[in-house]
């Protein structure tokens, strides 16, 4: 089976599977696990931050981390097709008692101006803008990556306006890989920023939270709240640790291999509008023979695996789990499409 579907389906090697295995294991509640206690000093130390968490997933550390940065009734602004805000379950309400103030940006990426517009006044009758959100990549635009003369300007945006800055780094590692970044510049400039673990880095679960020392604390506190307290969680970490160590680089292989499939489907006459290829992910639109539902049927007619995302779009991505054989398997079956 080749399966385009995600990159959260990529399943633990040999080399990872032997560090789980061989994990130091304590109680992390106590604080008393080892190998998350090196998880969080490697995840800290990589982006220039003072401390970081182990939680379950990238939605908890979001959740966590809006919950931290705002008091209920606080507006949280963000793109209108960020995960926060699209896959969280309704979690800034229920969590933090807060609203999103959505906007439209551009493939996900929203700007300083943008931003700006949308702050509200100090008035008794409106929310506090409390929180400004980005995802890094962009989900939803394809595996859009920030500028960072942009995010530096929403930072000084958030800086003058006494708000927090978020990030939401679940495919972080594919942008800094893609643009030939550094971790320590994104601690720079983000309050926290959330990083899964188990999407392209290959780990089986979670997501690592940094910011600054008290921040942290107090997110622990509300992983407890959250129930997110994991006991010997040291076998998930180890594999946190050898995807940090051994998985980054090699993300530039899964964006060589989505920009060849998006080369075949740039030829074919039933494929419209597709969005840039920046990392390891392609969505595009079909029309004329295809709907996204028989598109997806006819390639599952070859054991291959895709995602519909709307009626007439689709999104395949590429993960450590597709290899250059079964890229050229499923360029082989478009093609003769």
């Amino acid at each position: 089976m080749i399966d385009l579907r995600s990159d959260t389906f990529t399943k633990p090697g040999k080399g990872m599977l032997n560090a789980m295995l061989q994990a130091e294991v304590g109680d992390d509640v106590f604080g008393e696990d080892p190998t998350v206690n090196q998880l969080e000093r490697i995840a800290a130390d990589m982006f220039g931050m003072e401390a970081a968490l182990f939680c379950s997933s990238g939605t908890q550390t979001n959740q966590i981390a809006i919950k931290c940065h705002t008091n209920p009734g606080d507006e949280v602004i963000c793109d209108q097709t960020s995960h926060i805000y699209v896959f969280e379950s309704g979690g800034i309400a229920f969590n933090s008692g807060c609203q999103a103030r959505t906007i439209q940006g551009e493939r996900g990426r929203i700007t300083a101006e943008q931003v700006l517009q949308v702050i509200n006044p100090e008035d008794v009758h409106k929310p506090v803008s409390k929180l400004v959100s980005l995802e890094n990549t962009a989900n939803l635009g394809g595996g859009a990556c920030y500028q960072k003369d942009e995010i530096l300007k929403i930072k000084t945006v958030c800086q003058e306006n006494n708000m927090g800055f978020h990030l939401d780094g679940a495919r972080l590692m594919n942008a800094i890989v893609a643009q030939g970044e550094s971790p320590k510049w994104y601690g720079q400039q983000f309050d926290s920023i959330s990083l899964c673990l188990s999407k392209g880095l290959g780990a089986p679960v979670g997501s690592v939270l940094v910011g600054k020392k008290d921040f942290i604390k107090k997110a622990k506190r509300y992983r407890k709240i959250f129930g997110g307290g994991m006991r010997q969680a040291g076998y998930l970490a180890a594999a946190g640790i050898y995807a940090l160590e051994n998985n980054i680089e090699r993300l530039q292989i899964d964006h060589q291999h989505i920009r060849s499939i998006a080369e075949v489907l740039m030829t074919k006459n039933f494929v419209g509008k597709i969005l840039p290829v920046e990392t390891n992910m392609v969505i595009f639109e079909l029309h004329g023979s295809y709907t996204a539902k028989s598109f997806m049927e006819h390639l599952g007619n070859f054991n291959i695996r895709c995602q519909p995302i709307s009626p007439n779009r689709v999104r395949m991505v590429a993960h450590l789990d597709v290899s250059a054989p079964m890229v050229e398997k499923v360029m082989d079956v478009i093609n003769d499409m």
